[in-house]
């Protein structure tokens, strides 16, 4: 629990902030409550929440991809992490190494919402959200991170049914890096919306996400939507962790 909390801390949390604080409470076996991200106005987190589609199809998880493959690739942003939500949906999480002003935070996901406006759903920083791993105990499910090669498995569920391995949640987090502060500042100097007067001109071109793509193993940084249980599995046992909630990719 320690390590995970750690790596939790490392990436999406300030110091002496009131979820940095509650995180120790888990591991007694506290219910898991949203948390509070920002500390002072400031966060070094961005979350993005993708819920499931009227439809019931995978519309929700395409985006998600779309989105994480595009950050990358047009700001060169480190792969982020993605977790499943306890009520159904998706989470992408930003980890950003300064801390940055809730409204500077807010303008960057607003600028995303201008270049991708069919993939990003609206969303706003700032709001207190699940930090994964997280039992909701109204549902009985669990918010947890996953594999991005396993998301379209969830896509039409709600979390786990039961908690996930702590050393799976610490091996999806431990290879993760954060957006490096001239990284971000650059992605939000190129996000800033055009001059009245350009716009006149020439409407900006927009950029398409990546798409994504699978080879014989698993790639660091993209989100796969075809990836097969062996290409998880394989992912796994090279660090050491067995799957064993494997079950729950399971179709009757």
């Amino acid at each position: 629990m320690e390590k995970l909390i750690s790596e939790l801390i490392r990436l999406y949390l300030l110091p002496g902030s009131p979820a940095a604080q509650g995180l120790a409470q888990r591991a007694s076996g506290a219910p898991c409550a949203d948390v509070e991200l920002a500390l002072d106005g400031h966060t070094r987190a961005i979350p993005i929440p993708f819920r499931k589609t009227a439809s019931g199809d995978q519309g929700h998880w395409d985006r998600l991809c779309s989105v994480a493959n595009g950050l990358q690739a047009e700001f060169g942003f480190p792969a982020p992490a993605v977790s499943v939500a306890s009520r159904g949906g998706y989470m992408l999480w930003l980890s950003l190494a300064r801390a940055v002003p809730l409204a500077q935070a807010q303008r960057f996901l607003d600028g995303l919402g201008r270049l991708w406006p069919d993939a990003l759903p609206a969303a706003a920083v700032g709001t207190a959200v699940e930090l994964p791993p997280c039992l909701d105990t109204a549902t009985g499910k669990w918010a947890a991170f996953i594999h991005p090669g396993m998301g379209a498995s969830f896509a039409d569920e709600s979390g786990l049914d039961m908690a996930p391995p702590l050393a799976g949640q610490v091996a999806f987090l431990d290879g993760l890096d954060s957006i490096a502060a001239e990284a971000f500042q650059a992605a939000l100097d190129r996000l800033a919306p055009a001059p009245a007067a350009a716009l006149d001109a020439a409407p900006p071109p927009v950029a398409q996400p990546a798409p994504s793509a699978r080879g014989a193993a698993v790639p660091d940084g993209l989100l796969l939507k075809d990836a097969t249980l062996d290409d998880i599995v394989r992912w796994l046992h090279a660090r050491h962790i067995e799957p064993t909630f494997r079950h729950l990719l399971v179709r009757e």
